[in-house]
């Protein structure tokens, strides 16, 4: 009777043991301990807390799923190209482990009315969570596009800056729709059409890249990518002067200097209202601006660009 041998599938192991891979695992399991951590504290309720808990777990599941796919050695079976997909959100997961990390505690750990432990598990929970920003950030150093390599897209200077306009623009539609900042004049809405315009034309730019179909376009990569930027840059200039203007001058109804009844929060919570709201938006228009005019400059010197 003829011997029956068993084959024994055995993983691309070498792949966890590389410095991308462990940083990826580390991922993990900061991830993990943060959000465990907060739901033992059971301090998490509300808009704000669901955020950070997205994404703290949002980070964990995809970072996991990209160490699974690499392990069984499936980058080619997968409907995105994986030069540019692990690089892509690993610059978002640096992005919302940043902001959970900065708004957690501004929104949870000042109040004192908890008892001494579950500050304990906060505070770990945030240290934690600086630990998984700090992974991602390193993962995004090891994996981007060092000079001379041709790689990826997304693992290039524009490619990152993509990202990061696209969270940016993203934290502006929070605080200009709750309240509705921008119906208070045509201009403002001029505003509301700049950062969708310029989000909408980002997110296609990486979709595009990551689902490989960039020969979709009827132009040049390139040429439509200095385009787009030079685009964005002069929108954005323009918002930049619209908003302060019709958000602050009271010729145009705006208050100059915060309220009174900002000042005003609950126990030792920051209480963000209306005005700082627009002042925030003012903000990161002006940080986006910066954005779209590095995107401008790195896009025009990149010569050769492979997806």
């Amino acid at each position: 009777m003829p011997v029956q041998h068993r084959t024994i599938v055995v993983g691309n192991t070498s792949t966890l043991k590389s410095p991308v891979g462990i940083v990826r695992i580390l991922e993990v399991i900061f991830a993990c301990v943060t959000f465990s951590l907060v739901v033992h504290t059971g301090r998490w309720g509300g808009r704000i807390g669901d955020l950070c808990m997205f994404c703290w777990c949002f980070c964990f599941a995809v970072t996991l799923v990209i160490l699974i796919v690499e392990f069984a050695g499936v980058q080619n079976r997968m409907p995105v190209s994986w030069k540019n997909f692990p690089i892509t959100f690993a610059m978002y997961g640096v992005l919302m482990c940043l902001s959970a990390t900065v708004i957690y505690p501004l929104q949870y750990l000042e109040d004192k009315a908890y008892n001494s432990e579950a500050r304990n598990y906060q505070i770990v929970a945030i240290v934690f969570s600086c630990l998984t920003t700090l992974a991602y950030i390193i993962e995004v150093s090891l994996t981007r596009a060092k000079p001379g390599e041709v790689t990826g897209y997304m693992a290039t200077t524009p490619g990152l800056l993509k990202v990061l306009e696209t969270f940016i623009a993203c934290i502006i539609f929070v605080f200009i729709s709750d309240p509705a900042q921008y119906e208070r004049h045509d201009a403002m809405k001029w505003c509301l059409a700049v950062y969708c315009i310029c989000f909408i034309l980002s997110i296609v730019v990486i979709i595009l890249c990551v689902g490989e179909c960039t020969g979709w376009l009827p132009c040049a990569f390139n040429k439509f990518l200095s385009g787009y930027a030079l685009l964005a840059v002069l929108m954005y200039a323009s918002a930049m002067i619209v908003w302060p203007i019709f958000a602050f001058d009271r010729k145009h109804g705006g208050t100059p200097s915060r309220p009174s009844y900002c000042r005003s929060g609950q126990g030792n919570l920051y209480r963000v209202c209306d005005w700082d709201k627009l002042v925030a938006v003012a903000v990161l228009t002006a940080v986006n601006l910066i954005a779209y005019i590095m995107d401008l400059v790195h896009s025009a010197r990149l010569i050769f660009i492979t997806v």
